[in-house]
């Protein structure tokens, strides 16, 4: 686990099966679980990413400066591009290829639209922040 990282209540991270990388700056709410699948899949995760309450992320690849939304379910083999939204209740099925840039949503998640710089920094990169401040007061 990189620098400036938090794990929040009931979040489980369990690599007992594999490997888990999690880079610089990452978040990962309330509820959410992180996992992989033995002998076949990694978690990695990028830096600057924000996994929301709840949400599932097994045995895939999340590039730099993701959201995945509250609920969504990311699962084996998957990759997130870099700059990418995952919306909230989502489920990213085995072996997608989310392009960077983009908005996945759906079950299964589809692409709806490319992002918007704007998106980037008012939404990625914004929640991010937050949890580095909200993680300051439990210091």
């Amino acid at each position: 686990m990189g620098n400036d990282c938090s794990i929040w209540f009931n979040a489980v991270v369990r690599g007992d099966v594999n490997s888990i990388r999690i880079g610089n700056k990452v978040n990962i709410q309330d509820g959410a679980v992180i996992h992989c699948t033995y002998e076949k899949t990694k978690a990695i995760i990028g830096n600057n990413v924000s996994i929301g309450h709840n949400a599932i992320v097994h045995g895939c690849t999340v590039d730099d400066n993701v959201l995945i939304g509250m609920g969504a379910i990311v699962m084996d083999n998957a990759r997130i591009g870099s700059n990418s939204i995952i919306a909230a209740g989502a489920v990213v099925l085995e072996g997608t290829q989310v392009e960077a840039g983009t908005i996945y949503a759906g079950v299964p998640a589809k692409k709806v639209k490319d992002i918007s710089q704007e998106l980037i920094s008012g939404e990625i990169n914004r929640i991010a922040n937050n949890y580095l401040m909200y993680s300051s007061w439990f210091k």
